[in-house]
């Protein structure tokens, strides 16, 4: 099964097939609003507002799984993304991306990326001090660590990056601006 296969509801509880993407440049990535990283918001809206009509889509969805940094509603979240970063790409309904709640696509990716760590410097040190505390054996799986893991998908549909929340945003858009 492909990328295509799989689909994800939006905020409003309506199914969104990601086949309706095909021949487009995804970037899939699980959110929070309270988060050290939540000003990814700001990059992730500028790529979009830069990149959309070239092809790129942006798939956010809202995760609480992390210290409970993504309170509130579907509704809450959308008000806060579109105030604080006047983010126009679409936001999806506050799903689970580990565990057996895991939403199908997040488990797809996961199997198609796995965790190849969180890079050099003071944030990536950080959060390794942080997950060895929670999962002694975080770096043997694949699940997402934290907030804002990215994935990028090519036109073709191949999940061809992972980007892990310590890495630069000037990274994951080299990687996607090469994809359009």
């Amino acid at each position: 099964m492909g990328i295509y296969a799989y689909s994800v509801t939006n905020a409003k509880g309506e199914e969104v097939s990601l086949e309706q993407f095909k021949g487009k440049v995804m970037l899939i990535v699980n959110t929070a609003t309270g988060c050290g990283f939540t000003p990814h918001y700001k990059d992730l809206e500028a790529m979009y507002e830069e990149f959309h009509d070239k092809g790129l889509e942006i798939i956010d969805v809202p995760c609480n799984q992390f210290a409970g940094q993504t309170p509130g509603t579907d509704e809450e979240i959308a008000q806060f993304c579109t105030l604080h970063y006047n983010t126009k790409f679409p936001q999806m309904k506050k799903s689970d991306v580990n565990g057996e709640n895991a939403l199908p696509l997040f488990t797809y990716l996961k199997s198609q990326q796995g965790f190849t760590g969180f890079g050099v410097g003071p944030a990536a040190l950080a959060m390794s001090a942080m997950l060895k505390k929670i999962d002694k054996d975080y770096k043997n799986n694949p699940d997402i660590k934290w907030n804002f893991t990215k994935f990028v998908v090519s036109r073709e549909g191949e999940v061809v990056a992972r980007f892990e929340p310590t890495a630069s945003m000037k990274k994951v858009r080299e990687c996607v601006e090469k994809l359009l």
